[in-house]
């Protein structure tokens, strides 16, 4: 489930980050996919790091209370923003 809402969020970043930063906007489909990717990986990366409540190894039944869900949410959030920056500049760089 914890994966599941970073996904999710990853999802919502792109879309965000796409619309809020000049130049980096690769159409919805294009964000959303990159954010989905950047979810996924900031979640996992921050897991490895020894986030508890972001790995789901620490909190209520189940792994899901109010800080693990803010910490995916955050998590693939800014995943989806970074992984959708990086694709917008090799795009860039591979359209010269």
């Amino acid at each position: 489930m914890e994966l599941f809402i970073a996904l999710i969020s990853g999802a919502v970043g792109g879309n965000l980050a796409g619309g809020l930063v000049k130049g980096i906007n690769q159409g919805t489909l294009i964000n959303s996919i990159a954010g989905i990717v950047g979810g996924g990986l900031g979640s996992t990366l921050l897991g490895m790091l020894g986030a508890p409540d972001v790995a789901g190894q620490a909190g209520a039944v189940g792994g899901l209370d109010i800080g693990t869900i803010i910490g995916q949410v955050a998590s693939g959030g800014v995943g989806g923003g970074v992984v959708l920056a990086v694709v917008s500049a090799l795009r860039g760089m591979m359209s010269k």
